[in-house]
């Protein structure tokens, strides 16, 4: 199981190594390309057709010009033989043919006056009657009608051979009444010529595609370095260096595309810094507010402890017409403080101050603390073996695990159970999931069970709770690198699953005493509804 995926690494290594412009996905290599193969598609078409026209002039060239002069000489020579000429006469007539400036063969074929065929031939053991297609001999063998338009009985035929290699031109005519004569010309000459021509085509033609592919690298780098930059400074922009410019020089399209770009740039950046003032003002104000409210709340939390102890007194010393104020302002003070707290949480992750304080601890005596500190043992069931030590932040799990088994107890239905496990696959760690029996989660309002301030129930915007405490609790799981999922169980309920490390590295800036400044003024053990 493990080849195929050592496979993939070492393919996808491989494509890393290959430099970026010679991949076939690189414009610059695709350009360069399109160039070669455009240049190549017109060089060897250009080059085709110049040979093609010149194949066809040099050799009906040598043609006219050969069967004109056998025509000629087939005049000259051979229609003033007599009817029925000696072999001797046809060898002189087939010798002084021979001898033209085209320096042909020529095959002379007659009958003596006792009806027996006589042959001349200037090269004997170059050409014979074997040598003339069998086709051509009938074409002119072949009388022909007189007519108005044909003045001649026997016509004038040619053929191009090859034999050993060696191209050939072989023409034939006969005297009305006389001998047929046939010619041989060797076109070795001109074919030389014509390999030579294609030669210096092919060498052109790499010429060419060489030049082209030069001249695409040259447009490529000239089209592509304004792209270049174009992409490294999208990348930086993503980056969040919202400073990013471009030099912009010219008037062409890159150039409007820089500027367009520069342009965007800075609005983003004017942009981004308004939001980030405005940000970093509203946290200020939460913050300020949060510290300014928690005077007099503690002045009104003390007078509050003394109104609730002579509420318990058995001396009744308050008067039962104001009792439910005085109950009814216990519980009002309380929920201010919590969301004093929690606000004050809040502040600290959104401006980034909160910090890990990391410690050994075994996660089932965690759990069973944060369990019995609220008195829910009777109503939550552990599933943890004891032995499995953890590093993390004990105060930010308690916080955590509080709200889980809180929000589960409060809206779901007990019992509710707490289950531990490891998952030692690479990349996970501690999974602590937190189950009710209850109802579960309306499909709704699954995507927003981690909003701040979100309660499922529009009817209801007044409850004990704040809206803040899943978000806290989102937010410590962060801290330690983990993360929490909400879902409903398939048998019925809803399931928070927690996710954390095994070993929660603090983050620098941490107090080095083992405290921080999230811990200072803060609830130990505290639950954010």
């Amino acid at each position: 199981m493990t080849e195929p995926h050592d496979k993939h690494r070492g393919w996808t290594a491989a494509k890393r190594a290959i430099p970026a412009g010679l991949r076939f996905t690189s414009l610059r290599l695709r350009l360069v390309v399109v160039f070669a193969l455009v240049a190549l598609t017109a060089a060897v078409s250009a080059s085709g057709i110049a040979y093609w026209l010149n194949r066809e002039a040099v050799l009906t060239r040598t043609q006219d010009s050969a069967l004109s002069d056998f025509q000629q000489e087939m005049q000259n020579r051979a229609a003033v033989l007599p009817a029925h000429p000696t072999q001797g006469e046809l060898q002189h007539a087939a010798d002084l043919m021979a001898d033209s400036s085209q320096h042909f063969s020529v095959l002379l074929i007659g009958t003596d006056e006792n009806g027996r065929r006589v042959v001349g031939n200037s090269d004997l053991d170059a050409f014979t009657v074997a040598d003339v297609p069998r086709s051509l001999r009938d074409a002119v063998d072949k009388k022909q009608r007189i007519t108005d338009g044909n003045k001649h009985a026997y016509h004038l035929y040619w053929q191009r051979t090859t034999r050993d290699d060696t191209p050939y031109l072989v023409g034939g005519a006969k005297v009305d009444g006389g001998p047929t004569g046939y010619m041989l010309k060797s076109l070795e000459p001109e074919a030389k010529d014509l390999s030579s021509l294609a030669w210096s085509l092919g060498i052109a033609t790499a010429l060419a595609l060489i030049g082209s592919a030069l001249l695409a690298q040259a447009a490529a780098t000239t089209v592509l370095k304004p792209v270049h930059r174009l992409g490294i400074a999208a990348r930086r922009l993503g980056e969040g260096k919202l400073d990013t410019r471009l030099h912009v020089s010219g008037t062409d399209e890159l150039a409007e595309l820089s500027r367009t770009f520069n342009k965007t740039a800075e609005n983003l950046e004017k942009k981004v810094a308004d939001m980030t003032a405005r940000d970093e003002a509203s946290r200020r104000f939460v913050a300020d507010m949060s510290h300014e409210l928690r005077t007099p709340l503690t002045a009104i939390t003390a007078v509050t402890e003394v109104l609730e102890e002579e509420l318990d007194a058995e001396t009744g010393s308050v008067d039962p017409m104001i009792e439910p104020a005085v109950r009814l302002v216990v519980s009002e003070t309380r929920r201010l403080n919590d969301l004093v707290e929690n606000l004050m949480e809040v502040t600290r992750f959104d401006a980034g101050t909160a910090r890990l304080v990391v410690d050994t601890v075994d996660i089932a005596d965690q759990i069973t603390a944060c369990i019995d500190a609220r008195a829910w043992l009777d109503a939550v069931e552990l599933d943890a073996e004891r032995g499995n030590l953890v590093r993390l932040d004990p105060r930010r799990l308690d916080v955590i695990l509080a709200n889980l088994i809180g929000n589960a107890l409060k809206h779901g239905g007990s019992p509710v159970r707490v289950s531990v496990r490891t998952e030692p696959q690479e990349g996970a760690g501690l999974v602590i999931a937190v189950r009710d029996h209850g109802p579960g989660i309306p499909e709704d309002v699954l995507p927003h069970v981690f909003d701040r301030f979100y309660k499922a129930s529009a009817s209801r915007p007044r409850s004990e709770g704040s809206g803040l405490g899943l978000s806290i609790a989102l937010e410590n799981a962060h801290i330690h690198g983990g993360e929490i999922t909400a879902a409903n169980h398939p048998e019925g309920g809803a399931v928070f699953t927690l996710r954390l490390p095994v070993d929660a590295a603090p983050l620098p800036g941490s107090d080095p005493d083992g405290t921080d400044d999230t811990a200072k003024d803060s609830q130990e053990g505290g639950v954010a509804k």
